[in-house]
């Protein structure tokens, strides 16, 4: 097994460090298993050493997915190092393992009000009493807008979490009213436009509300949105503001029990998009590189459509 060529070929191709490891861990017992050389290998080896770890193993088909992406990744390094004819994992599906889990698809109006409704809980008329000392209570004040403007933009602008550690100071164009969202493994970089009701919480959360947060950091930092700082040295800038929507989703679950995860709001937003200003452009805002994966939302708008038909026309 090449090791070192497997870990250069997957850190050109962007995979996090705790991904890189998985991959090679699963590849590595792989070849501790069959005992072959890697030239070597096929189709009815892969197969076998599937077999093993359903009987002798007992892992479900989930888990020995994970096996076969690793070492598809890995006969696919070979494949375009030229090193062998074809990728022997080619073809192998593993069934079973696709459980999608059905969630309602927000309306604007719908996304909206759900806003609203959290500003008046959370933020605006929240009950910090249990702060004794004002400090605490100014953080915790600064900590919710904070947290009400990614929300924010989240039912507006649709994007993921993991991109809200990515956005600077300079991605924000006011005076063209715009957010530049940056791209990742899987999404593209993309150019945003803001909602006039934005520009008012932008403003302000740039004028008081990061000022108050940068207080808490010792150097300089030209991301938009901050955290406080961790004790742990273990958690990095990107961990510690996911943490933020650890709070967010049950918040967000005690006003609506619909709510499932912030993914569903970006379903919410893509299909809306797509319903409104058809399929390649709703695949630039949404960042995807296929239009496979925008068209995936399709099926939200057919959804309502057979709705509205039900409505309209019940014969």
């Amino acid at each position: 097994m090449d090791k070192t060529g497997f870990i250069n070929y997957l850190e050109n191709k962007d995979f996090a460090v705790q991904t890189i490891t998985k991959l090679v861990n699963y590849t590595e017992q792989f070849f501790t298993k069959v005992k072959k050389e890697d030239i070597q290998i096929v189709k009815p080896d892969i197969l076998k050493f599937l077999e093993y770890l359903k009987n002798s193993r007992k892992l479900q088909n989930v888990y020995r997915s994970h096996y076969l992406n690793a070492l598809n990744h890995y006969f696919s390094f070979l494949y375009k190092a030229e090193k062998i004819a074809k990728n022997p994992c080619s073809f192998i599906k593993m069934r079973g393992i696709c459980k999608k889990r059905l969630y309602k698809i927000y309306t604007p109006e719908e996304l909206e009000q759900l806003f609203d409704t959290y500003y008046q809980l959370f933020v605006r008329n929240f009950d910090d009493s249990h702060h004794r000392h004002e400090r605490q209570k100014q953080y915790s004040k600064s900590c919710r807008e904070r947290n009400a403007l990614m929300l924010n933009i989240l039912i507006n602008q649709g994007i993921t979490v993991s991109e809200f550690d990515k956005i600077e100071l300079n991605d924000i164009d006011l005076i063209k009213a715009t957010i530049k969202i940056r791209g990742g493994n899987r999404l593209n970089d993309r150019i945003l436009p803001l909602k006039a009701t934005q520009i008012g919480m932008l403003l302000n959360y740039l004028q008081n509300i990061r000022p108050q947060l940068i207080d808490y950091h010792i150097k300089e930092s030209e991301k938009l949105f901050l955290s406080l700082p961790a004790i742990s040295k273990k958690k990095t800038d990107e961990d510690r503001l996911r943490s933020v929507f650890y709070y967010l989703a049950p918040q967000i679950k005690s006003i609506d029990r619909q709510f499932f995860n912030f993914q569903q709001v970006r379903a919410s937003v893509i299909s809306f998009w797509i319903k409104t200003q058809g399929l390649r452009k709703s695949q630039y805002l949404a960042g995807h590189r296929c239009i496979t994966s925008t068209e995936k939302y399709v099926k939200n708008n057919l959804d309502g459509l057979i709705d509205d038909i039900n409505k309209l026309h019940p014969f």
